[in-house]
């Protein structure tokens, strides 16, 4: 086992790591159960990306959003829904973990259990990512494009520094909404509106 010092933004995070060379699938699920209180996410070129613990602000308002797309997944019943805490693989081979994410019922009891029970093979059909006052706007529509080229119908990149929400479809530009007072999942999640006010 080695112990590897990563300098983020904001503080040192002590690292443990299985393995130094380039990681399998197995290899980084291992590292991850090694580093459980971090959240670890990793490109499609196997770069493993270590991110700092969410400010106050920004996990209070992760949670109203995880809890909106929860209370209408529950209601609508042809899907699951995700918090930040779940990673999926992506077909480019990147593990990814939006702030929120859901999967069609069908696509998600088409996997294993075992599959589910790790980073499970999928892109979800619905994410969002929230911009933290630490995140580069570039990487994030970056990471918002790479959702949509690996399967997802919608993506919304939630901007709240200035009050601006992006969203993203395949084959679309991404359209960009000033400060809305709700956003609307319509065709692609039929009923769900995402309000922006305690988002905000």
């Amino acid at each position: 086992m080695t112990t590897l010092l990563i300098h983020t933004e904001h503080t040192p995070l002590t690292v443990n790591l299985p393995a130094i060379a380039s990681m399998s699938h197995e290899q980084f699920y291992e590292f991850c159960q090694a580093n459980r209180d971090l959240r670890i996410e990793r490109t499609a070129d196997g770069e493993v990306i270590i991110m700092p613990p969410a400010f106050s602000d920004t996990g209070n308002r992760n949670v109203k959003i995880s809890q909106q797309l929860a209370n209408w997944a529950d209601q609508d019943g042809r899907g699951e829904s995700f918090d930040s805490s779940a990673g999926f693989t992506l077909p480019n081979g990147a593990t990814r973990s939006p702030d929120a994410s859901w999967i069609r019922l069908e696509r998600w009891n088409a996997l294993s259990n075992q599959q589910k029970a790790s980073f499970a093979p999928i892109c979800p059909d619905f994410v969002i990512e929230l911009r933290s006052a630490s995140d580069s706007l570039t990487t994030l529509q970056a990471k918002m494009q790479e959702y949509i080229d690996n399967g997802a119908l919608l993506g919304w990149l939630i901007d709240r520094r200035q009050q601006k929400v992006h969203l993203y479809r395949p084959s679309q530009l991404p359209e960009i909404l000033e400060n809305p007072e709700a956003v609307s999942g319509d065709p692609e999640l039929p009923g769900f509106v995402l309000q922006m006010q305690k988002i905000w």
